[in-house]
This record gives structure tokens, C-alpha cells and sequence, in this order.
């Protein structure tokens, strides 16, 4: 990285460009090219829009930017091949008990539907009791006219 980042700088000195003008131009923040002429890989949380940033400043330098970023492609591939297999496991353990704890929810899973089941059950039966409390009632009161006409009716 640090050739890489090296060659851009001493290009763009060359060509006597300031590094503001080529932040204007390239649309990427001063600070971003400080940090890719430091050759700061470490500053970056991202590795495919750091690739990116070095493309178009290549290309803004007239360097071969496909010839750069093959560079920076077996330089990334070298600096992530020497992390040792020992610490990837570890990560990926780590990873999968942090996941066994971390319910997931979504409208496909199993898991969410119990409660709901027993909401609709809840929900059914209270409409049901609601219904009969309604024929009940109106059946009550449909006897209690009748007993009302009769007795109307009886004292005329």
C-alpha cells in the first residue's frame, strides 16, 4: 500500500496539483486523500469504497487505475492471508454464540407465531361470549314484550 500510495502522491507533486483542487475535482474529502497518500488502509472502514477513492484518483492522475488497483488487490489479499487461522475460528465461535442467544424475529419464523395464536384464541372467544350475551339478551327482552303484551292486552 505504501507504493501505492507513494506513486499518487509523487504524481500528483509532479503535476503540481494541490491537494484541495484534487478534492474539488474528484469529489472526495481532503482528509480521505491525506489519508490515501499516508497510505492509512487502517482508516478506512470500508475496503470496496476505499478502492473506489483510489480508482478515480488514479485515473484523475492519468495513471493506469486498473494496473493500481490490481496492486491494491494482492496487497489486500496478502495483509488478510497472514491473519492466522486460529484467530478466524475464534471469531467465528464467538460470532455463533453470540448468534444462539439473539432471537430472531420475523413473520416466517415459527417461534413469533405461538403468541399470536393464542391472541386470535382470546380474540374468538371473547367475540364468542360477546355474540351469546347478545342473543341472551335480546332473547330476554324479546320474551319480556310478550309479557307485557299479554298483560296489556288481559287488563283492557
Amino acid at each position: 500500500m505504501e507504493e501505492i500510495a507513494e506513486l499518487l502522491r509523487e504524481t500528483r507533486e509532479e503535476a503540481g496539483i494541490d491537494l484541495s483542487e484534487v478534492s474539488k475535482d474528484v469529489n472526495i474529502s481532503e482528509i480521505i486523500l491525506e489519508n490515501i497518500e499516508a497510505g492509512k488502509i487502517g482508516s478506512f472502514k470500508d475496503i470496496f469504497l476505499l478502492k473506489e477513492y483510489i480508482f478515480s484518483y488514479a485515473k484523475y492522475l492519468g495513471l493506469n487505475a486498473d494496473e493500481i488497483i490490481k496492486n491494491f488487490n494482492e496487497y489486500v489479499f496478502e495483509y488478510t492471508s497472514k491473519i492466522p487461522v486460529k484467530e478466524i475460528e475464534k471469531t467465528i465461535e464467538l460470532a455463533t454464540k453470540s448468534a444462539d442467544n439473539v432471537e430472531i424475529v420475523s413473520p416466517y419464523t415459527t417461534g413469533h407465531t405461538k403468541n399470536n395464536k393464542k391472541l386470535y384464541i382470546f380474540l374468538y372467544l371473547l367475540i364468542l361470549l360477546l355474540v351469546f350475551i347478545a342473543i341472551f339478551w335480546s332473547v330476554n327482552q324479546f320474551s319480556n314484550l310478550k309479557i307485557n303484551t299479554y298483560v296489556i292486552n288481559y287488563r283492557k
